[in-house]
């Protein structure tokens, strides 16, 4: 009856039937039909065998012989078990669209607010332009640069984000740089030069402050070190140096020699990779230089074109791994 209609509101089963027995019967039901409540019956009074019936998922156990009251309040009780059971599994049911629903709306939300940390980190990279117009635009290029051969050496978004905002505010610490060093068109002397230097601790202590930005703070101070543990602050050698400073370099090299200065024009991408790879196991880590080398320099001035057209937070967009990917076709 119950594979014909499984929709019965309460099983009452004898223990002892006719070709098999009720606790096979019970075992039957609470495996194909959980929903349906089951209430054994019997004039055996063992407590072993009710025992075993609840284990098996009865709700209820009726001795034989019994009065109609009696059979009624377990048929009330039975009943009510079963409506409680549905009530529960619509309730789940209802529960995890809500959840589903909540997660979405949550997610949508994380990703307004990390837009908005990007629009956050764009004002300050302005703001510094503002100070430097010498280097305008270079912080968004030697981010876009950076995150392409990141993404070349296979790191993941999360790994991709992080470097991302160290290169971008890799020199945020120059706002407290005084302008007439900042500014100075010609050479600096020994402690103009210590000054300019304490960019990268500044710079340190002003983002590790900012909880998102924790890990991005130690490629903000680490951005000047070289593999060969010639440069500042820390003199940090080789793989000490953390790997997003050491992707940076390269990036940093890169736009710093092919962009146009006052005194003087800027170098052919060609030449500019040259020069990496020359420096490569002093200035920067060869594993990396491996990696650059292999993207065409002709892939590089297209992105560079491309960036200007991107703002800080869409350096991670669709486009721009759109044409992270052409570069990677490229070569």
């Amino acid at each position: 009856r119950l594979q014909q209609d499984p929709d019965y509101h309460l099983v009452l089963s004898d223990i002892m039937l006719p070709e098999t027995d009720g606790l096979t019967l019970l075992e039957l039901i609470g495996s194909d039909y959980p929903e349906v409540p089951v209430v054994m019956v019997s004039a055996v009074n063992d407590l072993h065998v009710a025992t075993s019936a609840f284990r098996r998922g009865a709700i209820d156990y009726l001795l034989k012989p019994f009065e109609r009251a009696e059979l009624e309040d377990v048929v009330l009780r039975g009943v009510e078990h079963r409506r409680l059971r549905r009530q529960n599994a619509t309730y789940r049911e209802n529960l995890e669209a809500i959840v589903l629903a909540r997660t979405g709306r949550l997610r949508s939300t994380m990703q307004d607010l990390e837009r908005s940390y990007d629009i956050t980190l764009e004002a300050m990279g302005d703001a510094l332009d503002l100070r430097d117009q010498e280097t305008e635009g270079h912080s968004k290029r030697v981010t876009a640069y950076t995150i392409a051969l990141a993404r070349e050496m296979g790191l993941n978004s999360d790994e991709l984000r992080v470097i991302a905002r160290g290169a971008f505010l890799h020199d945020i610490g120059k706002i407290a740089t005084p302008d007439a060093i900042l500014l100075k068109p010609g050479r600096l002397n020994a402690d103009e030069m210590t000054t300019m230097r304490e960019h990268c601790e500044r710079g340190y202590e002003i983002v590790r402050k900012i909880p998102f930005l924790c890990e991005a703070a130690e490629i903000v101070n680490a951005h000047q070190e070289r593999f060969d543990g010639g440069g500042y602050p820390r003199g940090l050698r080789g793989e000490e140096i953390p790997l997003g400073a050491r992707i940076f370099a390269i990036a940093d090299t890169l736009d710093a020699m092919t962009s146009d200065r006052p005194y003087r024009k800027g170098a052919p991408m060609a030449v500019a990779m040259e020069e990496i790879v020359r420096c490569s196991g002093g200035q920067f880590d060869p594993q990396i230089v491996e990696v650059f080398r292999a993207i065409p320099a002709a892939s590089w001035s297209e992105l560079r074109a491309e960036i200007e057209t991107l703002s800080t937070a869409a350096l991670s967009s669709t486009l721009y791994r759109a044409a992270v990917a052409r570069s990677r076709r490229d070569a």
